[in-house]
């Protein structure tokens, strides 16, 4: 599932409305809309992210950034506890990076001339297939 926005928008302010069309399938059953837990790196670590993460019960795996960490601390008391994080799970999270990657070094993807909405998710989905397949056929 994809949001497309403009090429210079940030991807932070689509975090929320891509969780909103997230769905998880099961082995039975219609499929969840709430995934167990959300990976993401630190430009997701915004106090709107976390509380809406927090309000459906979504364990976050975003680490904290610095300044916010250091304002936490400033605070004292009244600034909270740290932000929890689980290290061992957060590096699973490098296998979707390495295809996002591989999708973005596509000239195909990057130079897409006819950019409407529909030709670019075709050329998305196509190149991902042959990502899939050529890894397949690599660890068979």
């Amino acid at each position: 599932m994809l949001i497309l926005t403009a090429g210079q928008a940030a991807d932070s302010p689509q975090f929320i409305p891509v969780l909103r069309k997230v769905r998880v399938r099961g082995p039975v059953g219609r499929p969840r809309t709430r995934p167990d837990t959300v990976a993401g790196d630190k430009a997701y670590s915004s106090r709107a992210n976390r509380a809406y993460l927090r309000k459906r019960q979504i364990k976050a795996l975003i680490p904290e950034k610095k300044d916010q960490a250091a304002n936490r601390k400033k605070k004292g008391i009244r600034g909270g506890r740290p932000v929890s994080h689980d290290a061992a799970l957060y590096k699973e999270r490098n296998t979707v990076e390495r295809l996002i990657n591989k999708l973005k070094a596509w000239r195909g993807i990057a130079t897409r001339y006819d950019k409407t909405p529909e030709s670019y998710l075709a050329g998305l989905h196509l190149r991902a297939s042959m990502i899939w397949i050529k890894g397949l056929t690599q660890t068979s």
